[in-house]
């Protein structure tokens, strides 16, 4: 399965459940420090989307509550220095 990039830099900005916030990644994972908000999520397929499920919905609200990283989500660090 594919892995996507989540493209907010910030944890404020974007949904990480929406599509449209991703970026296809590839095969691989990519490098990911941190736990403060979502690095990336490995999903099936659509168009170059990810196709979010219920499970990894929640599989995403679960590494953002316990601050860290899941088998298909991967958390990081902000990119931003004022918004954490």
């Amino acid at each position: 399965m594919p892995w996507y990039s989540y493209t907010p830099c910030c944890k404020n900005d974007g949904d990480p459940k929406d599509r449209n916030q991703y970026t296809l990644h590839g095969n691989h994972p990519p490098h990911c420090e941190g736990h403060v908000m979502v690095c990336a999520i490995q999903a099936m397929d659509d168009h170059k989307k990810p196709i979010i499920t219920c499970d990894l919905e929640e599989e995403i609200c679960c590494a953002l509550e316990h601050h860290k990283s899941t088998t298909n989500v991967l958390l990081k660090g902000s990119d931003c220095n004022d918004c954490d």
